[in-house]
């Protein structure tokens, strides 16, 4: 590979209904960063990251359901607000809350107003995911709480519970690129009472107890986490859970009634979901 590369970018070719699978797959690889483009998907993960026998499997998994093609490209550097602007449109959630970035006009029309320049994290308002949990939040009573967002990428979670009145958030991710950008989005947001952290759950060494844990991930990092989501929950507190399929919602749920959390909803959105929980 040249000299000075700094990510690798994966630009993916498919059918619109295969899209959101695709994103859900490059993030369980590891990219950081997933673009929808006119034609399907556009990933970048670091070069050392970058396995090109991982897409060929992927590909190889929905060979039977449809066809991808891909193309792989170096990255030396790239401007990525620029590149977010080409891609990036507002989002608006239950018409009550705006997603947009700095290069997007305010709409005083909406409850609430989140700002986002993603750069290179996961988190836009975009994914179905991002968007149920925005839609769940907004139901539940945040005024006063103290709230953990686990694998915050942007931050969006951390600043919409600000929004609602949390006196205190405490966001994290094991990714250095998004918490480079989280307080960048949250300082562009104006909050006052988010805290930006490094590190997973069980290595923060984090104190007390929340009253809403917010935790928009993966299938798998859910059901290895789940008993430190309600070991920092005491009884009547809330779990709200995203990252995973429909058909994944018995195994969620079934990993957290063992750990002393009850079911109490869910939301659904293009084959995704959205799972609310409270600590008996």
């Amino acid at each position: 590979m040249s000299k000075g590369i700094e990510f690798i970018s994966v630009k993916l070719s498919c059918e619109e209904a295969f899209i959101e699978i695709v994103v859900a797959e490059l993030g369980e690889l590891g990219y950081n960063s997933m673009m929808e483009t006119d034609a399907g998907v556009e990933g970048y993960i670091e070069q050392e990251n970058f396995n090109e026998q991982d897409i060929s499997d992927l590909i190889a998994r929905y060979a039977e359901l449809t066809t991808i093609t891909y193309e792989v490209e170096e990255v030396v550097s790239r401007n990525w607000n620029e590149e977010w602007e080409k891609n990036y449109d507002p989002i608006s959630v239950d018409k009550s809350c705006l997603v947009r970035a700095t290069f997007h006009e305010p709409d005083p029309s909406y409850k609430y107003e989140i700002i986002i320049n993603p750069r290179m994290s996961f988190g836009t308002g975009h994914h179905a995911t991002t968007y149920l949990m925005l839609k769940t939040q907004m139901e539940l009573d945040h005024a006063g709480k103290r709230v953990l967002d686990a694998g915050c990428g942007t931050a969006i979670l951390a600043v919409m519970a600000e929004k609602l009145g949390a006196t205190e958030v405490i966001a994290y991710d094991n990714n250095s690129w998004s918490t480079e950008n989280a307080p960048e989005n949250v300082e562009l947001n104006q909050c006052k009472n988010v805290t930006v952290k490094e590190g997973t759950i069980d290595t923060l060494g984090l104190e007390g107890t929340f009253d809403i844990i917010l935790a928009n991930i993966n299938k798998n990092v859910l059901l290895d986490e789940m008993d430190s989501y309600s070991k920092y929950l005491i009884a009547g507190s809330t779990l709200v859970l995203s990252g995973f399929y429909d058909y994944d919602i018995q195994d969620i749920v079934k990993r957290a009634e063992s750990a002393g959390l009850e079911f109490k909803s869910q939301k659904d959105r293009n084959n995704w979901v959205a799972l609310v929980f409270i600590k008996k």
